[in-house]
């Protein structure tokens, strides 16, 4: 299958998910719980939910969750938590018990029940990973991240063309080629492993890679992800990263405007195929709007008119 067919099959695919109202509604109940504003907060959510017909993300309950036990309505917030225990299968039981915006529930007869419920996720989920590889993964995982958080700190620190963000990249470089080797080796044997397998830093490992990698490397494991997508083992939205990278790196404009590059020193946002509705594709892979996804690079941007 040539590669833009499979471009356009992804996003055929991905036009099930989730609309750019319901993006735009969760940055208003963002907006309200910082300002402390917990029940509006709530509400919007609820909006949110209702906007994507119930396909609201596992994380974003969890956050509705916050809002309404801040608020103090605790039925509402022991609705989406038992959303995401038994529907969602969250396990990190730890990040529940530590959460502060839940402290009002501890003492809710409900409380013990859902965080048994997570307990016996958590317990299914381990019975079913490959440790081995889990494990192996993790490493990976950790490599990959490690050396690139430290990108933004040198940069400031040194700046871009100093000798120390020359090392920096000379070990980046060097562990990325390590992991390719470990990381085409597993999807050679076994396929793409989902994260019941291999864990859920196992599972972006495999992304992390495969990202990284050179040009004909991704393109040669796109399809492998994008079957994996429409099998529930990979990330609809990491996928559009890596179809964004590929089209950029064959000269073709990016589809969902991941990519940043830079002009006359500068971050600004690689060229996008008909960008007017760039935030409504964003919005059916998972994606934040993209004025909100490039304040990292204090990139101020304005969407163009239709």
């Amino acid at each position: 299958m040539k590669f833009c067919a499979l471009v356009i099959s992804f996003i055929m695919f991905t036009r099930i998910g989730i609309s750019q109202t319901y993006s735009e509604l969760l940055d208003k109940a963002d907006s309200l719980y910082e300002a402390k504003d917990y029940r509006s907060s709530g509400i919007a959510y609820n909006e949110a939910f209702k906007a994507s017909n119930g396909k609201g993300k596992p994380i974003d309950r969890y956050y509705a969750a916050c809002s309404w036990a801040l608020a103090g309505f605790p039925d509402s917030a022991f609705y989406y938590l038992n959303l995401v225990a038994t529907e969602s299968k969250y396990i990190a039981v730890e990040e529940f018990i530590n959460d502060e915006d839940l402290l009002s529930l501890h003492t809710d007869n409900r409380w013990k029940q859902f965080i048994d419920n997570i307990k016996s996720n958590k317990e299914k989920a381990e019975a079913k990973l490959n440790k081995p590889l889990a494990e192996e993964l993790e490493i990976v995982y950790f490599d990959d991240q490690k050396y690139r958080k430290m990108i933004d700190d040198y940069n400031q620190k040194y700046g871009s063309e100093s000798k120390e963000m020359k090392d920096l990249w000379k070990i980046i470089i060097e562990k990325d080629s390590i992991n390719q080797v470990k990381v085409i080796s597993i999807l050679d044997k076994y396929g793409w492993l989902g994260e019941e397998v291999v864990g859920e830093h196992g599972n972006n490992a495999l992304f992390l890679v495969i990202q990284h990698a050179n040009l004909k490397t991704q393109e040669h494991y796109l399809p492998m992800m994008l079957q994996a997508v429409k099998d529930g083992k990979a990330v609809a939205s990491s996928l559009a990263l890596l179809i964004d990278r590929i089209e950029m790196r064959n000269g073709r404009p990016q589809v969902y405007g991941s990519q940043i590059t830079r002009e006359n020193g500068n971050f600004v946002v690689y060229r996008i195929i008909d960008e007017v509705n760039v935030n409504n594709r964003r919005a059916e892979v998972g994606l934040e709007p993209l004025e909100k996804y490039v304040r990292h690079w204090n990139i101020d941007y304005k969407l163009p008119y239709k």
